[in-house]
């Protein structure tokens, strides 16, 4: 399902981005409202009417969305997180030494010293 759904978003995102490179430039835009440019569209001016181009852009850009919003929770949803909490903690025993009668090997050295060091000449001292 979520591989279906990846492949449904790309070709949407193909025609959403087909749609808006065909669409004609409305003129001005921001720099319309400004002098910049003169527009018959300006801010609080008349909305001509959606032709197709517009429309497969909106509804692209709807469906990109939702789309993308799915897709993200069933990706977070994919593995369940586990608690460090919930795993059982068992009492395990002591490995014991080999029965065959040899010595087993001697432990690593720690390391904090059991005993302290004795404190070494300084070097002023040796002159």
């Amino acid at each position: 399902m979520y591989t279906f759904l990846l492949i449904v978003l790309l070709l949407d995102a193909i025609v959403l981005a087909t749609a808006i490179l065909l669409q004609s430039g409305k003129g001005g835009g921001l720099a319309a409202s400004f002098g910049g440019a003169s527009s018959s569209d300006a801010l609080m001016g008349s909305r001509q009417a959606g032709n197709i181009l517009t429309t497969i852009s909106w509804w692209g850009g709807g469906i990109f969305i939702g789309l993308a919003f799915v897709l993200q929770i069933m990706s977070s949803r994919a593995a369940a997180p586990t608690s460090v909490l919930d795993k059982t903690f068992t009492n395990k025993p002591a490995p014991t030494a080999p029965a065959t009668g040899t010595k087993a090997a001697p432990a690593a050295p720690s390391a904090v010293p059991l005993t302290p060091a004795a404190p070494a000449a300084s070097p002023a001292a040796k002159k």
